[in-house]
């Protein structure tokens, strides 16, 4: 069982990779994918080294044809000769006789269920009875097995990939697109390497969305668990993208998982140059795990959570903050006005701007009615009130000052919570007060754990005030990518059980607040819990992508930067992209050399348009939606 509070690896069988074993007690394990030819021998060992100099351990090639799996041979003996022993992971799709090609000469071979025996998905509704499902299975069984005898023989390790944008339709008849049919895909193998005393066997589940990927992955460790199996996961949030965006959605999906002592293996996938990825994957392993040791956390989890099927924590709403409402983003502005878009704004105990009456520079958001909310230390609130009568001053309450929430009258009132605080004292005044909003801090090892164990503790008391989780870091300008890393990883569980009715991000560091707040927005749409700009689904590139990947990406979101919310797919092939771009509003898929599909949410809308036109073919398509919801 997952212990919520305090951090330890999941216990899994070892599985032997080349002369880099996983899972057991061995690292964490880091890994990236080359984007060049198979075929293409002099070009994938440039990129395969480049992978491994900066710290890759596995290096995965597609391999979507017998020639391709056959050349891996010469990669792998080109890259011994030259010293590097890193293995090499062939990526199969559609085609069963390739996977038992590269098994001859790869050190582990990555087959999709979706696709492995089971057509291409194609989104029809089919349905089987129980006798012909079972055929079905049959027919995978048949094979699977000579394929896992070709592994044992050649001491080949496999990952069981499955990919939720290419779900067979088998499986899409019966369960639907969701959770459980990832899982059930990905187990009706596993239940075959069971009965063939076949151990070598790594997992993954992938999703572009967060929240599907994490839910996947929890449900699979359960159902391994009731079935007595230990394999050990390879995690990764699939075209999660390019940049910071790319970085942050990483960072929440695979920090949720890796905070709950999931994980054996990670590849952070951005749609940039595959050595790029390393670095981001790195920070983020170590930076989740050196939690381990950490103090204990003697907290119980509340009855009515569920790690498998989280819902959103239930609270009473307070002004635009909890109950139902999307998460609240608090900055901290503690030298006078600047632009923002927070819903509030911390200003300390406002001395800097007891005297100033211009508020020209604001630009935020505020309440939804363009003037700022601001929060101050509660015992300067009146001063504040008179110098800015325009603005709504919401005072801050340290757990210290519990006995005086009721003295200030206020709309809205923060109390500043750490587990420990004594539970009857902070129960009481929030029962009592139904304005306050609690803001959970933790300087713990594991703040996860803590803030975790409050926001269960008000739960076990019937405590319904929104919680507002504030997480401090210490950045300068340089160390931008970090933090966001960091704090990604530190919400992502949090986001994922419910909890999070806002996010207060504090650096002590030259980082500009500007950077913070943007942050914390771009946090909460990569947990799917507030949109407020265009989200781009891309694709890593791989050797099957079809395009110039990463100047389209370029040209799509400099015309497309200001449609808030839309969400907008950019896939190099075939594989995953309609199934991944399944809650995408439109989507860009190689569909040839050179040719590209344009899709409307799952339907395909323009085929096969010559690439020099397709992005403008793209824009106006989406011009036109808009010009008809008008």
């Amino acid at each position: 069982m997952t212990d919520l509070f305090n951090y330890r690896r999941r216990e899994t069988s070892v599985v032997r990779v080349g002369g880099t074993p996983l899972g057991g007690g061995n690292p964490i394990r880091l890994q990236s994918m080359t984007t060049t030819p198979t075929g293409d021998t002099e070009a994938s060992v440039a990129q395969a080294k480049r992978i491994a100099d900066a710290g890759g351990e596995y290096v995965r090639l597609t391999t979507q044809g017998v020639k391709e799996a056959e050349n891996l041979k010469n990669i792998n003996a080109r890259l011994r000769s030259d010293g590097y022993t890193v293995p090499l992971v062939a990526d199969v799709h559609f085609n069963p006789r390739v996977a038992e090609v590269a098994a001859l000469y790869a050190e582990k071979v990555r087959i999709n269920p979706g696709n492995y025996v089971d057509p291409a998905r194609t989104f029809k509704k089919i349905d089987y009875t129980d006798e012909e499902y079972a055929a079905e299975l049959r027919k995978i069984e048949e094979r699977f097995v000579p394929f896992l005898d070709i592994c044992r023989e050649h001491h080949t390790a496999i990952r069981i990939g499955v990919n939720h944008g290419s779900l067979s339709d088998r499986i899409m008849s019966r369960y639907g697109d969701t959770p459980e049919g990832i899982v059930e895909s990905c187990m009706e193998f596993l239940r075959i390497c069971k009965r063939e005393r076949f151990a070598d066997v790594v997992i993954s589940i992938k999703a572009s969305n967060t929240v599907v990927m994490v839910r996947s992955v929890r449900l699979l460790v359960s159902a391994m668990e009731r079935e007595g199996m230990d394999y050990p996961l390879h995690l990764g949030v699939t075209e999660a993208g390019e940049g910071e965006d790319g970085r942050i959605k990483s960072a929440v999906g695979i920090g949720a998982l890796l905070a709950d002592g999931l994980g054996d293996t990670v590849r952070v996938s951005l749609t940039e140059e595959p050595e790029a990825e390393i670095p981001v994957a790195r920070h983020l392993v170590d930076y989740v795990t050196r939690r381990a040791g950490h103090a204990p956390i003697p907290a119980a989890p509340a009855p009515q959570f569920d790690w498998l099927h989280p819902e959103r924590r239930k609270t009473r709403r307070v002004a635009n903050i909890g109950g139902g409402a999307v998460p609240v983003v608090v900055s901290s502005l503690i030298g006078g006005p600047a632009p923002s878009r927070a819903d509030y704004v911390y200003i300390g105990d406002g001395s800097k701007w007891a005297d100033r009456a211009d508020w020209t520079g604001w630009s935020g958001a505020g309440d939804g009615a363009g003037q700022p909310v601001l929060m101050a230390d509660f015992n300067v609130c009146d001063v504040l009130r008179a110098a800015h009568p325009e603005a709504e001053i919401c005072p801050v309450f340290p757990h210290t000052a519990l006995p005086f929430v009721g003295m200030v009258r206020a709309g809205v009132k923060f109390v500043v919570l750490q587990y420990g605080v004594p539970v009857e004292e902070y129960v009481a005044c929030l029962k009592a007060h139904p304005e306050a909003v609690a803001v959970c801090m933790s300087n713990h090892a594991n703040r996860l754990g803590e803030q975790r164990a409050l926001a269960h503790e008000m739960m076990l008391n019937g405590v319904e005030n929104p919680v507002v989780f504030c997480q401090m870091y210490r950045h300068s300008a340089a160390a931008k990518g970090d933090f966001q890393i960091e704090a990604a990883a530190d919400m992502g569980a949090l986001m994922m059980d419910g909890l999070c009715d806002g996010l207060w991000l504090m650096n002590d560091g030259t980082l500009p607040q500007a950077d913070v707040e943007a942050t914390a927005f771009g946090i909460l749409q990569a947990a799917r819990l507030r949109m407020t700009k265009t989200e781009y689904i891309s694709c890593p590139g791989c050797g099957r992508t079809l395009y110039d990947l990463r100047s389209t990406i370029a040209r799509i979101k400099e015309a497309t930067a200001q449609m808030t919310g839309l969400k907008i797919g950019i896939m190099g092939c075939i594989v995953n992209g309609p199934g991944e771009m399944a809650d995408a509003d439109y989507g860009y898929v190689g569909a040839g050399r050179g040719r590209i599909s344009l899709y409307r949410r799952k339907e395909c809308v323009a085929k096969n348009i010559p690439e020099e036109e397709a992005v403008e073919r793209l824009l106006a398509l989406i011009r036109a939606d808009a010009g008809q919801r008008q």
